[in-house]
């Protein structure tokens, strides 16, 4: 029996994540560490917060010395905590930088002295940066473009390196822009349509050909899953979900399901270093783990908008942070 320590398990992902391996037999005890900021809430956790084999931390992956506590009770890391959105890290490169990259050395450090037995690090398919063209494998060269991915690229490296140099069992996950409900409404899909639900307009960035691929969140809980129990370590796997759009291809599909029409949508310039294509692999997590995203996107929209729908009280108070202006752009799935 397994004891599992989740960073960020009170995020979007992390939250997915948590209560899926809360249902696995072998798994005895799941611990969330989450520090709460904007985008962390325990109520993403639902009844599982209530669970007795669920213990929740309120505290910081910075904290040294709540993580070598924490790292000497627990087996297993799944490292979900980051931040996450490309905005945001315009104006605080340096908070990025800290969480994502010195966060994630303060968690593995703590991992090699307590000899921990899996390490999942969580990232994203932005730190192989625009691919015109192409598709990218887990050997392709990290070009990330912005502060948010270039702090992540920074962080697998670290994180690749523990295995590398103390024989860590470490493995990194990549995953292409996640959706689903509980998603902060900061993100695309969800501002998107609590927008239109409101009646408000979006904005696109550009021309709206930006390409993205999608992947609901319980195909990439279930890859991350995988990883962690059958990876190999020292090894990255990317987590795609097979399914590429365009801005205004995701926003035809949104106006459809919110029964609005392109009325509500305004063109503006781009904005900076808005990488015109991510494109992954997911061909050798599909080998080695069996990983086979289920959720057809229609569906999986859907669903998504239904929650938003039945579940204002959830997202509402957030939208009182301040307002990128409903703009849709191309990233922002995580």
């Amino acid at each position: 029996m397994e004891n599992v320590l989740v960073t960020g398990g009170a995020g979007f992902i992390g939250s997915h994540f948590v209560k899926r391996i809360l249902a696995a037999e072998n798994v005895a005890r799941v611990t969330v560490l989450d520090a709460l900021t904007y985008a962390g809430h325990i109520e993403t956790l639902g009844a599982a917060f209530l669970s007795p084999r669920l213990a929740f931390v309120h505290g910081n992956i910075l904290d040294a010395q709540l993580v070598d506590d924490l790292m000497a009770r627990h087996s297993m890391v799944v490292h979900f905590a980051a931040e996450s959105h490309v905005d945001r890290s315009f104006a605080a490169a340096s908070t990025f930088l800290s969480t994502n990259v010195t966060g994630t050395h303060t968690l593995l450090d703590a991992a090699m002295r307590h000899g921990t037995q899996r390490f999942v690090h969580v990232s994203t398919d932005e730190v192989y940066g625009p691919l015109v063209e192409g598709t990218a494998t887990e050997e392709s060269p990290l070009r990330p473009s912005v502060p948010y991915a270039a702090s992540k690229a920074a962080s697998d490296l670290i994180a690749l390196s523990y295995f590398h140099t103390y024989g860590l069992p470490v493995c990194v996950t990549r995953s292409s822009n996640n959706y689903g409900p509980h998603q902060h409404p900061e993100k695309v899909i969800p501002r998107f349509i609590t927008r239109l639900q409101s009646g408000e307009p979006v904005t696109i960035h550009g021309r709206g050909e930006h390409t993205r691929n999608w992947l609901h969140v319980e195909d990439n809980c279930a890859g991350i899953d995988a990883v962690l129990r059958g990876g190999t370590p020292g090894e990255v796997y990317n987590l795609g979900g097979g399914t590429d759009l365009t801005t205004r291809e995701l926003t035809d599909h949104l106006l459809q399901i919110c029964g609005k029409t392109w009325d509500a949508v305004t063109y503006i310039p781009d904005r900076p270093a808005n990488d015109v294509r991510y494109s992954i692999d997911s061909s050798k997590a599909a080998a080695q783990l069996g990983y086979r995203p289920e959720r057809r996107l229609e569906d999986g929209l859907a669903e998504t908008a239904d929650w938003y729908r039945r579940n204002p009280d959830r997202w509402a108070p957030l939208m009182r942070s301040p307002d990128p202006g409903g703009v849709l752009t191309a990233s922002g799935g995580r």
